[in-house]
């Protein structure tokens, strides 16, 4: 039976819709470092960039929190670990990362997160895993030895290259804890887990960050983006209000329009655009075997996290994520 003209208009532009909220929010996801690494530079500490970040955003989604009260009855693990994993826990790992290593090294590390979650699944849970998932982590670990240019001996600062593979750690935890007692329960609503785990990385970073020792200073000054200055106050106001908040909005709005897998390939793009902004912006130049690990890195991503998982004990397994229960793309950087 053919579909009517006019529903399949409504479909159409739906979709529409929801391809551009989904390149909105990884234009905004992949803005995040380029606008954070100057207020590092200027004498910010990484840790009170990610503060700074995350407070500003947990105010302005208050209202969505106390909206959604009911989750911290419901679902006090989840939130708890978004909060200290998926916020916390990335966030602080990642800028801390990007004061020491190029932008677009310190996402692309961070996309092992897949890789990572699949090692997860056939070693800890001890489950198999499908072959195409198998080959994903082949290609995103072999892409990554081009990226850091393992042939040179490690041209990076080993340290910057550690803490963006904690990053990709945090959010492996996030994962393995939002599969965590999913089966059964009505899926929580992504905006008021967004909002509550801002609130508790929030609150944990500000008891690690210790913010009253701040330079605020420095917010009122300017930064240089590869040699032209510009107000400390407009980066900081990027980084909350759109590499944050609109961020994470219109990531899960996309997802309700398009599905998680459409929207998960669309968000590989995050990365390609952290490292275009910080070749223009910040004049963080990489290497063509770079941008081609670079490349192979986000397809053997892309495959691991979109092969569809399965709970049942005889079928193969691929990456879990975080569309999986709550529609969250994005939660990177």
């Amino acid at each position: 039976m053919p579909v009517p003209t006019s529903v399949s208009t409504r479909s159409d532009h739906r979709k529409g819709v929801g391809l551009g909220l989904a390149l909105l929010s990884a234009l905004a996801f992949g803005g995040s470092g380029v606008a954070a690494k100057p207020l590092i530079e200027a004498g910010l500490d990484p840790l009170h960039v990610v503060w700074l970040r995350v407070a500003g955003a947990a105010l302005v989604m208050l209202p969505l929190a106390v909206r959604h009260r009911g989750l911290l009855r419901r679902r006090p693990g989840l939130l708890a670990g978004f909060g200290l994993f998926a916020v916390a826990g990335v966030q602080a790992f990642y800028f801390a990362a990007l004061s020491r290593i190029p932008v677009g090294v310190a996402l692309l590390v961070e996309y092992l997160a897949p890789a990572l979650v699949l090692g997860w699944v056939r070693f800890v849970q001890r489950r198999p895993v499908t072959r195409a998932a198998a080959v994903g982590v082949v290609l995103a670990v072999g892409g990554l030895a081009c990226v850091v240019e393992v042939w040179a001996g490690l041209g990076f600062d080993a340290l910057g290259l550690l803490l963006a593979l904690g990053a990709a750690c945090c959010q492996v935890g996030y994962f393995v804890l939002s599969d965590q007692g999913s089966d059964g329960d009505e899926a929580p609503d992504p905006l008021g887990v967004i909002a509550y785990g801002l609130l508790i990385g929030a609150a944990v970073l500000t008891a690690v960050a210790r913010p009253w020792s701040m330079d605020w200073s420095v917010l009122t000054g300017s930064a240089e983006m590869n040699g032209t200055p510009v107000a400390a106050a407009v980066l900081l106001g990027w980084i909350v209000l759109v590499a944050t908040v609109v961020a994470y909005v219109t990531g899960v709005v996309s997802v309700r329009r398009l599905s998680p897998q459409v929207a998960g390939v669309v968000a590989c793009l995050e990365a390609v655009i952290a490292t275009v902004l910080a070749w223009v912006l910040l004049g963080e130049h990489l290497s063509a075997p770079q941008i081609v690990g670079g490349a192979v890195v986000l397809t053997g991503a892309f495959i691991a996290q979109s092969s569809a998982p399965s709970k049942g004990t005889g079928t193969p397994v691929a990456a879990g994520g975080p569309e999986r229960e709550l529609s969250v793309p994005g939660t990177t950087a």
